[in-house]
């Protein structure tokens, strides 16, 4: 009986977390031939919000930030998400660690 009961609340808890997750706004990030579409992302400040970044190029690619202090690799073709915490006002750079020259970018948060 306990061990049903703490499936019960772990369902519950996954469930929760997923409507919490469901209602974050969501931001496309491409990354492909060492560019990144769009350069400039623009967030809502003191919002938690998602990023979708995906790697349509033909090797791999990394988002990373010094300053918001994310890092995430992607494998060809491969899409993934970030949660970021609510950011004030202000610009935050990124960039593809793998395409330093061409890839460089920054969220605003407005």
């Amino acid at each position: 009986m306990k061990h049903a009961l703490h499936s019960v609340v772990f369902g519950l808890f996954l469930a929760s977390t997923a409507a919490i997750a469901d209602d974050m706004p969501t931001i496309k990030l491409l990354m492909k031939d060492g560019r990144l579409f769009p350069e400039t992302l623009e967030v809502p400040a003191n919002t938690r919000f998602r990023l979708e970044v995906k790697n349509e190029g033909p090797g791999a690619t990394e988002f990373e930030s010094l300053e918001l202090k994310k890092e995430l690799v992607l494998a060809p073709g491969v899409t993934r998400n970030l949660v970021f915490f609510p950011m004030k006002p202000g610009t935050y750079k990124f960039f593809d660690d793998f395409h330093p020259e061409t890839g460089q970018g920054k969220i605003v948060a407005k």
